[in-house]
């Protein structure tokens, strides 16, 4: 597996690569947003750790570049740790968001955890046999293909978004608490995940939704969580 770490710290580069090379991955390295737009058209990413401050061009400009044309999953790292910021990285396109001083076995396990995900995601496709579809009106989801379709337009989800998507499109009609989507997509004990919820199904909701204010599909249980009404 291949995982791209981005920062214009060298040595800290140089300390995430020691950390992730034990666990087997093959790491490549960038020191900027350019350098890191270069890897990914070169070589095939799986995962990418992207520092947010650095010259040239940014880790969140960086990251939208990158999301436009692949979904791998993306974490960044910022030595701002506010939840304001938090959030604004999540709502442009990351997977998850490390902050600086990190514990190197918690930035390990994120990044085996995106990494499991994405290659879930991937697994299935190309099998042959029959398709097994889920759908809710013009909302579908063909889970052996992992394609979204709105209204029959495909629609590009990042490996959170799809799992969540899958996760109440199986249980039509159930509603999941903002603690239950965390622990089943996120597969981590849930503390204080509104935020994190919360940013991911407004971007869903963003791709999925004609008025993303008046959901016809993905809708808010007040004061208890979210569902995918039964069709």
């Amino acid at each position: 597996m291949n995982v791209l770490v981005v920062d214009d710290d060298r040595e800290i580069v140089e300390s995430i690569a020691i950390y992730l090379s034990k666990e087997n991955l093959n790491i490549l390295k960038a020191y900027d947003g350019l350098q890191a737009l270069e890897r990914v058209a070169e070589n095939n990413i799986h995962l990418v750790l992207m520092d947010v401050m650095m010259p040239r061009l940014d880790g969140i400009k960086a990251m939208l570049r990158i999301r436009e044309q692949n979904n791998i999953p993306i974490i960044l790292v910022s030595a701002k740790s506010e939840d304001t910021d938090k959030i604004f990285g999540l709502e442009f396109g990351a997977d998850d968001y490390i902050t600086k001083p990190f514990n190197p076995l918690e930035l390990i396990a994120r990044v085996k955890s995106q990494l499991r995900r994405y290659v879930k995601l991937g697994a299935a496709e190309g099998i042959g046999g029959a398709s097994e579809r889920l759908c809710s009106g013009g909302l579908c989801l063909d889970v052996h293909q992992k394609k979204l379709t709105v209204d029959g337009e495909e629609v590009k989800l990042t490996p959170i978004e799809y799992k969540i998507v899958e996760l109440l499109l199986r249980n039509q009609g159930r509603v999941f608490s903002i603690s239950e989507i965390y622990e089943r997509v996120w597969n981590e004990p849930s503390f204080s995940p509104e935020n994190t919820v919360a940013v991911h199904i407004r971007r869903i909701r963003e791709k999925i939704e004609i008025n993303p204010r008046e959901p016809k599909y993905l809708k808010v249980v007040w004061g208890i969580g979210y569902k995918i009404e039964k069709t």
